[in-house]
């Protein structure tokens, strides 16, 4: 298992009429915690782009316990319980100290410029590999 802990604030534009954090912003908060891991790790986004590789999006949930408000500092925690081989899950929570506002999770493939299902380069491979060591 991979984790990785990244702290976020709540902008104000986060935020609905209700005041509070506005659904679809929690998936910009798992975006951070999905680069911030791979970026731990050694596997950074830019490079895999630059290599060619893209990982899309396949599947994203979310679901929400507690509202997240204005100018809160937040904890998304993400994980990778299992190791990848076309496809990576990654499973995220958001949290205001010791408390629980949301969960979610997504799949995404690692594909080539074109789309096509790759396997990931050896060199992400490896780290990876190393992270679950």
């Amino acid at each position: 298992m991979i984790q990785s802990r990244v702290q976020v604030t709540v902008r104000y534009a986060e935020t609905d009429m209700m005041g509070i954090v506005y659904h679809a912003n929690y998936l910009p908060w798992f975006e951070v915690g999905r680069t911030t891991l791979l970026k731990e790790i050694g596997v950074p986004y830019r490079r895999l782009e630059e290599e060619g590789f893209r990982l899309p999006v396949l599947e994203i949930s979310a679901k929400y316990l507690r509202p997240a408000v204005y100018d809160d500092t937040l904890d998304v925690l993400t994980t990778i319980r299992e190791r990848p081989l076309l496809r990576v899950r990654l499973d995220y929570e958001v949290r205001r100290g010791d408390e629980l506002l949301a969960t979610g999770s997504s799949v995404h493939a690692f594909v080539d410029r074109e789309g096509r299902p790759v396997r990931p380069p050896a060199w992400a491979s490896e780290l990876i590999s190393r992270a679950f060591d």
